[in-house]
């Protein structure tokens, strides 16, 4: 069991995975830089920000509830979490043993929360977002006495909502992320930076300098790179 202060947030974890230099430099060294890509996905987050409850007949709409776990330690504000009334006449929902719903107060039924995250751009090939999903989803499931068993995730770029399931193996791929997010918190090192093809999508990419910064780059090659990057630069302007 944490204590409250010891929690950390659920969006580290997203950073985290997506590379754990930018977590380093936004977390530990306090580091942010507003690019087209965040600029744009604050805005769409305006309403999901709203803190708004919307009811929908058979569903209910909840805005920027604060989550924690105190057994993960981890805390942080969902965008929305949706609550679906379970029709307690089919068989599987007679009973609530498995805690497959959640009681609300003054409301009638059983509700089952499906944790909905924001994103502003396409689907990534890295699990980065669905491990914050699924961060999410461990810490209604320890509030509310709920086993969830997937979640959504909006990108806005297809405009579309793609469903999450949360099984075993983002359980535990979550798991350990969350184990290594509070080893490296404890360290309190910025990690060293790795070159990849998403660092230029990255909003600290020019003050992170992988190219410059990395272990394994010779000067020559720092220099190479840098020509390399302005020669392209110049071929997508002519086209």
């Amino acid at each position: 069991m944490f204590n409250e202060d010891d929690l950390l947030p659920i969006s580290a974890l997203q950073h985290l995975a997506f590379c754990e230099r930018q977590w380093g430099l936004m977390y530990l060294e306090h580091i942010w830089a507003e690019n087209v890509l965040t600029a744009e996905g604050s805005q769409m987050h305006e309403k999901a920000d709203s803190g708004e409850t919307e009811v929908r007949g058979n569903l209910r709409i909840a805005r920027t509830l604060r989550v924690r776990s105190l057994n993960l330690g981890l805390t942080g504000i969902t965008d929305v979490v949706e609550f679906h009334r379970i029709d307690t006449n089919s068989t599987d929902s007679k009973s609530n043993s498995d805690n497959i719903g959640v009681t609300l107060e003054k409301i009638e039924g059983l509700w089952m929360p499906i944790p909905i995250e924001y994103k502003h751009g396409k689907p990534k090939a890295e699990y980065c977002d669905e491990v914050q999903l699924c961060a999410q989803a461990f810490c209604l499931e320890e509030m509310l006495d709920v086993k969830i068993p997937a979640g959504i995730i909006y990108y806005g770029k297809p405009n579309k909502r793609y469903d999450v399931l949360i099984d075993k193996k983002l359980r535990n791929s979550t798991k350990h992320l969350i184990e290594k997010l509070h080893k490296y918190n404890k360290i309190g090192k910025t990690p060293p930076p790795v070159y990849k093809k998403h660092c230029r999508s990255c909003s600290i990419f020019n003050i992170c300098l992988p190219k410059a910064v990395s272990k394994n780059i010779t000067a020559k090659k720092y220099i190479d790179n840098i020509i390399s990057d302005a020669e392209n630069s110049e071929d997508g302007r002519g086209k």
